[in-house]
Parts: structure tokens; sequence; C-alpha cells
């Protein structure tokens, strides 16, 4: 009002104070209406706001959860959902546009929920086996070495991921129909330093056999190759046994508890090749995926031992070994 007053224009007032001409407008009106009056915050006689750290604790705390753990039969939340249970538990009513806000305020997010299988066996039991397993893998003896190892199953149609879409549009992802699937072997170093991959059109013994052999080879002067990995049925076939018996005393496998892939770090390694390679990919042959694959493996293992990594560019027609 005072920049009023010197005979500046709304413009050159919102302007020099951050607002739009129309706030000045407006607020140069309610003056002349109301007096000093017209300049207050109209809303600080609207009491205590209803937004507090203990609403924001409740609604965390709600989406923490299910619905179905309130009585609700609906298994995912919704905001009109979340409005009604926070009236229930706290007595305070918002809107939905508030419960969005709070939302956004706690970093939540619309997400995709991750399925598990719980471990059958006791919290007790599992913790012994992996402190025994990492206690030996990360004190091993001089020339041993150790490696974390699993199985990646590839699938020509592709695993439906989010993007980006403008609103009102939705990207569309070509299957080929008939899917055809092949299937990798890694091995990972325990320092993440080291990686080492095997494909086959089947996920058999012979697939683990190979990277065995590849192993073996990679580490002539190794005393001992430790590995750490699940408890799938290739992993412990005769065939397998048959191997480590002929090489006595070359390899230990150390099995983790039963549905426990989060301790197996080469399993975030099988993530990234979907997210960067699998999901929602556009070849239309097995042979153009596996290249992309393969290529992509090459490169993180080049990148892990701290070679130059090739080109970002897949080549579109060039042959990546494993």
């Amino acid at each position: 009002m005072l920049l009023y007053e010197a005979g500046w224009g709304a413009h050159r007032i919102a302007a020099s104070l951050g607002c739009v001409p129309a706030t000045a407008v407006r607020v140069a009106r309610r003056f002349q209406a109301l007096g000093e009056d017209g300049l207050r915050d109209g809303r600080c006689d609207n009491g205590l706001m209803k937004v507090d750290d203990d609403l924001r604790q409740a609604l965390a705390e709600l989406v923490a959860v299910s619905p179905q753990d309130h009585g609700w039969p609906r298994p995912t939340w919704t905001r009109e959902l979340l409005v009604k249970t926070l009236r229930q538990h706290t007595g305070v009513k918002v809107s939905v546009t508030t419960v969005a806000r709070m939302l956004s305020d706690l970093g939540a997010r619309w997400g995709l929920a991750r399925p598990i299988v719980l471990c059958p066996w006791s919290k007790a039991r599992k913790a012994r086996r992996l402190r025994a397993i990492f206690k030996i893998v990360h004190h091993l003896p001089a020339r041993e070495v150790a490696y974390f190892e699993d199985e990646i199953d590839i699938h020509l149609n592709p695993r439906i991921g989010r993007d980006w879409m403008l609103r009102g549009q939705q990207k569309l992802v070509v299957t080929p129909g008939q899917n055809r699937k092949r299937y990798l072997a890694g091995a990972l170093a325990v320092d993440g330093h080291d990686l080492l991959v095997v494909q086959s059109e089947r996920k058999n013994s012979d697939l683990f056999l190979a990277l065995l052999e590849k192993l073996r080879l990679h580490h002539p002067g190794a005393p001992r190759i430790h590995l750490v990995l699940d408890n799938y049925g290739i992993h412990s076939s005769r065939r397998v046994q048959e191997f480590l018996r002929q090489h006595a005393g070359r390899f230990q496998l150390h099995f983790l508890p039963p549905y426990s892939p989060d301790h197996n770090k080469i399993e975030r390694l099988w993530r990234e090749v979907h997210a960067n390679v699998t999901r929602n990919h556009r070849c239309t042959t097995i042979e153009d995926l596996m290249r992309r694959v393969l290529w992509h493996l090459r490169r993180e293992a080049c990148r892990r031992r701290g070679n130059r990594p090739i080109n970002r560019r897949a080549p579109r027609n060039a042959q990546v070994a494993a």
C-alpha cells in the first residue's frame, strides 16, 4: 500500500515484491473496502490447524500397513479410504486434497509392491547360518576367492514396467506372442570387482557346471573357490556332486537359508539387467535380446574390474560373448 501511495502501478509492485499483479490489485481493493483490517490474513481466525505432526504420523502408520489391517475389504489404499480411516482413528476430518498434500510431505509414492516368500526357518537359525557364511567369505585364507552365484531367466516377452508418459497417453509395448527363453548363471565376487557369466537354452545342471568350470579356469591358482548360493535343485544334483568330488576341495558351496534373496548380492545385478534391458524392450528375437543382455553384463564386468567401459550405445549386430 505504501508503494501504491508512492504512485507505483500493480505490475511494478508485483515485480518488486515477487507476486503476480492480481495479488497487488486484490490487496489494494481489500484495503479500500476494509481499511487496515483488510490487510490481515483471513485465516487467522480459523482456529488450530488440523494437520500437525501427530496427524502426519498417524497417516504414515496407515500407509505402512494394509487397509485390511483396519477392517476394510480392499487390499490397497486410496486417498478417500485414508480420509475415512484417519477420521476413525484421530477424530480429525480432512479433505482428499489435504491427504494428498500430506502424502507428498511424507515423501510417499505410488509404487509397486515386491512379492516375497517368508523363510520357514526361525529368525535365530537363519541369523546363525548367515553369520557363519559371511564370517567365512569375508575372512578368506590367502589366495582363496568367494563369489555370490545365481541364475536369471531372460524372456522374449517383455517385462512390463513403469515409464514416463504424457497425460492422456499410454505407451504400448509390442510382444512377440510366442515366448522364448534363455538362462544365465552368474558369479559376482564378494568384493564386487569381478563378474563371470555363462548362458544356456536350458536351466539345468549343465548351466551350473559350465559356470563352475569357468570359475576353475578363471582362478587356476586358487586352492579353493567359495560360492554363496541358494537352494535351487541344480546346485545339488548328482552331476554337480560328481563334479565336486572330481575336484575335491576345490569348491565349497555355502547355501543360504531358504527364500533369502536379499542376502545374495548378485540379485541386485539381475534387477539392473531387467531395468536396463528386458523391461519394455523392443527386441523381436531372443538372439537380439541376448546380445543386449550380454553387452550390458560385459560393460558391467569392465566397470567392476576397473577397465575402460565399452561404448554406452549397444551395437545392433555385434555379438557379445559372456
